[in-house]
């Protein structure tokens, strides 16, 4: 199953209704692409399993770090969660030292 590891989109199902109204189920996949994206905080890369959606919203908010802080952690997968773990783990380090 397509999942989306930052922003919780799944398959959607829904009907198509043709001319004369006969409803036919249909399930709809989100774009979910393999990426690494680049974490300034942690230096290095992440690999996650993104929606193309969630990288034109990262794009626009300003890179990994800040979409991960701000997203709900409830729709974060594990692998997500550890990097933003890890991201304010290095942030609240860097503030002190």
């Amino acid at each position: 199953m397509a999942m989306c590891e930052l922003t919780g989109k799944r398959p959607v199902v829904k009907n198509l209704v043709s001319h004369s109204n006969i409803k036919t189920k249909r399930v709809v996949q989100p774009n979910v692409q393999k990426r690494r994206l680049f974490s300034q905080a942690l230096g290095e890369l992440v690999t996650l399993r993104v929606a193309t959606s969630a990288i034109r919203s990262m794009e626009h908010v300003g890179g990994l770090d800040r979409f991960i802080l701000r997203q709900d952690e409830t729709l974060l997968s594990p692998r997500a969660k550890t990097v933003r773990k890890n991201i304010v783990k290095k942030l609240t380090q860097a503030k002190k030292g």
